[in-house]
């Protein structure tokens, strides 16, 4: 893996451009991302064209022996663009637009504003496209960051009503999807259909979701106008975007298609600090991030792009945009970056070189701290790029064999934009179940991929389904297929494509391959769970029970006789949500070799093979031993040792078969 990092030139004198440049480089850099918040500086006023800071920066940088990643500027349209049109911005759910005087202030669905994209990106291609320093292109930067998916401005209105006309065809067909006899919400053309928000109690569900949907498209468009100018005008380059944590307003698979390399940005003490974790988690890994947040993600966008994985940002210190915002333990930002290659990323990009003494971002902190003096990451990073080039030189003649993962988790956008519409309970949370799924595979020192629905899965030993509301011809076909273990959570084919009930009741197509049927559903508040026995302990489940008609035995009972669990053959399903031990006791109890000896990990260790490699990590805030009963016969370590320090990694070959 490469190291690179987020520069911005132009918030500095020319005058320290070449020194940065060589600290980036005896610092073990090789890669720098420029460029993506420039149109201001570039197209000062409208057709006024200003390259010549640019051209010296890429000059610059690129003569020190530094690979640039070119960033689409789109993600900031200047002042005087936004006074001339101001039909581009976005609109809120209230119907307000979405001001100048910070960033993203964008519709997806403008035709303006696509053909100012258009524009733009193309006289930046054209410029550059052919520059033996530029390697690759961004398009944009984090698309849909602060709630920007979603504009309900008048070009979204118009844009929706094309987009439902191509999809259904004919209004009739609208109306039986949708539902619309209930509460006389008939329409006669598309023309009468407005966008979801405004109304005096919920909108329809199935005009919700397929706002969702049609909102995911339009992303998917406007990145695949910008990757097409690039294609053109640069060919070789490779294209990459960076994508979000915790972020599901569009499907990242489906725009995954179109880029080479799928990268996203890496805070795991901010989003441990905005996310929904338990007082106590937050408490024990305040300054390392939750373990499996930065995992979960390597292996998610990996999985988008076939593959293909990048760190486009990866935090350094504290940042700024957090409710509270810690420094990292020291060796953690050296632990991330592992952690990163250890999940097959190619790229990992620090955020950012220097920190700046101004705006919105003044107080996030870079490698280098406003005066230039080395901050605490620093030191860290350098370490980390001394050992990948350790690693290269002791692995040059390794003979290599494939670990593949033997897990799949099926992870499902729309799934997600379904819970969004019809919750059916205050605490149904989709990606919080996925996560705890994720957690007790890696509890388990599971190596995961994490793989879109209708994925083919022949080369898995084990499926991991947390929940999938809509189950596809392609998603119930490759289920069919596999010889896998498969493990479906509750609500599992529960809804139509269009947030029906199925006509022959949940799961609705997976009854083809599982002998039960869902008559009945209920959801609790907090402080109910439904408990019961497996494995000789008492265990729990909470949020969600299905009663269900089956000729199979429960494997679980609930002590009032609802069934938790069953199994027919090698599918397992929940009829309601698992605690961490009871999904940790099922697996174990449906291994059958399928993964290994299973056994748990110590809280807060995790593993990651990559290739011949073997990693861990520790992100406790104390020592941990690796356990024997896991690897009793550890070879020689290349990085690190069997015992672990906080915020530390090891590393060592695996053992041929």
């Amino acid at each position: 893996m490469r190291l690179g990092v987020c520069y911005y030139p132009e918030h500095w004198d020319r005058n320290i451009w070449r020194e940065d440049a060589k600290r980036m480089i005896d610092l073990g850099l090789e890669v720098v991302r420029i460029g993506e918040f420039s149109w201001a500086m570039i197209e000062p006023a409208p057709g006024v064209y200003e390259w010549n800071w640019l051209d010296e920066a890429v000059d610059v940088l690129g003569c020190a022996g530094l690979k640039l990643i070119l960033g689409t500027p789109t993600a900031t349209p200047p002042k005087w663009l936004v006074d001339t049109h101001p039909d581009i911005l976005a609109h809120d759910r209230e119907g307000r637009p979405r001001q100048f005087g910070s960033r993203r202030h964008y519709c997806f669905s403008s035709d303006q504003y696509a053909a100012e994209s258009r524009r733009i990106v193309t006289a930046m291609v054209e410029r550059y496209g052919q520059n033996n320093a530029v390697e690759a292109w961004q398009t944009d930067n984090e698309y849909g960051c602060h709630d920007t998916v979603r504009s309900y401005s008048p070009e979204a209105a118009k844009a929706f009503r094309k987009w439902l006309q191509f999809r259904y065809g004919d209004i009739a067909a609208l109306n039986e999807a949708w539902g619309t006899i209930f509460w006389s919400q008939v329409y006669r053309s598309f023309d009468e259909v407005d966008l979801p928000n405004l109304t005096v109690t919920e909108p329809n569900p199935s005009h919700v979701f397929d706002f969702y949907r049609f909102s995911s498209d339009q992303v998917v468009a406007y990145n695949k106008m910008q990757v097409n100018i690039i294609r053109a005008n640069s060919p070789g380059r490779e294209i990459y975007h960076n994508f979000m944590g915790h972020f599901t307003d569009f499907d990242h698979f489906r725009l995954s298609e179109d880029i080479d390399i799928a990268g996203w940005d890496s805070y795991p003490l901010g989003f441990l600090d905005v996310e929904d974790y338990p007082a106590a988690e937050k408490e024990k890994f305040m300054r390392q991030g939750h373990p499996d947040f930065a995992g979960f993600h390597h292996d998610l966008y990996r999985g988008c792009a076939d593959g293909r994985l990048a760190v486009m940002e990866q935090q350094p210190g504290p940042v700024n945009w957090a409710r509270h915002n810690p420094a990292p333990l020291p060796g953690m930002v050296r632990l991330w970056t592992h952690e990163a290659a250890a999940h097959g990323a190619e790229l990992l990009c620090y955020f950012r070189w220097r920190q700046a003494p101004f705006a919105q971002e003044h107080m996030h902190a870079g490698l280098l701290r406003p005066d230039n003096s080395p901050a605490q990451a620093y030191e860290e990073v350098q370490r980390a790029a001394k050992e990948f080039v350790d690693l290269k030189t002791q692995n040059e003649s390794a003979s290599f064999k494939s670990y593949a993962p033997k897990v799949a988790l099926i992870f499902s956008y729309e799934t997600q934009w379904m819970s969004e519409v019809a919750p059916q309970g205050a605490q149904w949370n989709y990606i919080r179940i996925v996560m705890q799924w994720y957690s007790v595979a890696r509890s388990l020192g599971c190596d995961i991929d994490i793989v879109a629905p209708g994925s083919e899965l022949d080369k898995y030993e084990f499926v991991l389904v947390p929940s999938l509301f809509h189950v596809s011809a392609s998603a119930l076909e490759a289920f069919s297929k596999t010889r896998a273990t498969i493990f479906f959570g509750p609500r599992s084919g529960s809804k139509t494509e269009t947030i029906q009930i199925p006509k022959n009741l949940a799961p609705g197509p997976l009854q083809e391959i599982f002998p039960l049927r869902v008559t009945h559903s209920e959801s609790f508040p907090d402080f109910h769970t439904e408990h019961g026995k497996f494995a000789g302990e008492k265990v729990f489940s909470h949020i969600w029970l299905d009663h269900v008609e089956t000729s199979l035995a429960p494997l679980v009972k609930s002590e009032t006789g609802a069934g938790l669990l069953y199994r027919s053959d090698r599918i397992w399903m929940f009829t309601t949500v698992p605690d961490e031990n009871f999904l940790y006791l099922a697996l174990t109890a449906a291994q059958e070799n399928s993964v290994g000896n299973i056994k748990s990990l110590p809280t807060g260790l995790r593993m990651r093979a990559n290739g011949e490699l073997q990693y861990a990590f520790n992100y406790n805030a104390e020592i941990s031993d690796l356990p024997s009963q896991f690897f009793p016969d550890i070879p020689t370590t290349l990085i690190g040792a069997k015992t672990i320090f906080p915020a530390d990694v090891a590393c060592w070959r695996k053992q041929q078969n």
